[in-house]
């Protein structure tokens, strides 16, 4: 896979604190704090760099309690199970990680899950049917964008599934896995399987990406 400056952009996935060791109480992803370095080293091989952000209300209709805790189903079309509450606007679980770009640096933002009976996984869409769009694959095809590097947390949920969206919008898509931490070891090797069938390039380091240009 040929990797052009100009044709590529560098997606930064939910790297929100609110996945990380930094906020206990949210879904903490074990080193999901570590990515910053990978993130910011990627973007150097892209024209542009866009990110998400889980955006959830304060009663979410998916969020666990001690009758109904995490991971049990949760009726609604756009949901499916229970989670901590987590990511939401004006909390420390919201925020970017630290020794990420502000905000405004970025070329493009998606906010997601902002509804209280929806929870989107991929960054693409807002609904699990993949119908209402963020905007995001429309911005990289008038862009020009025809590659997308990834990084971000979960690997095993919103990057799994934002990497199958952007490969079925016919970008090439490589996974950085220097820049992503997942949940589950094994539903990650799960997710890495899915999405190198799907036609994903998947790279341990960053620097792998030298070998592209």
């Amino acid at each position: 896979m040929l990797i052009t400056f100009e044709t590529t952009a560098s997606f930064d996935v939910d790297p929100q604190k609110g996945f990380t060791p930094l906020c206990p109480e949210e879904l903490p992803v074990e080193g999901g704090h570590d990515i910053v370095a990978a993130l910011n080293q990627q973007a150097t091989f892209a024209r542009l760099r866009v990110f998400s952000k889980d955006a959830h209300p304060a009663n979410p209709i998916w969020a666990a309690t001690h009758e109904a805790p995490p991971f049990s189903p949760v009726k609604g079309e756009d949901v499916d199970v229970r989670w901590n509450l987590h990511c939401v606007p004006g909390t420390r679980g919201f925020q970017l990680l630290d020794g990420l770009p502000p905000i405004k640096s970025y070329d493009f933002a998606v906010y997601k899950g902002i509804e209280p009976d929806m929870h989107p996984y991929g960054a693409c869409f807002h609904d699990l049917k993949d119908t209402l769009s963020t905007g995001v694959i429309e911005f990289l095809k008038q862009q020009g964008i025809d590659t997308v590097i990834c990084g971000g947390l979960a690997t095993d949920h919103c990057v799994r599934l934002t990497v199958l969206q952007l490969l079925r919008a016919d970008f090439q898509v490589v996974l950085n896995l220097e820049a992503c931490r997942g949940i589950s070891s094994t539903a990650t090797q799960q997710a890495l399987a899915e999405m190198k069938a799907a036609g994903a390039r998947i790279i341990h380091r960053t620097n792998e990406l030298c070998n592209s240009i």
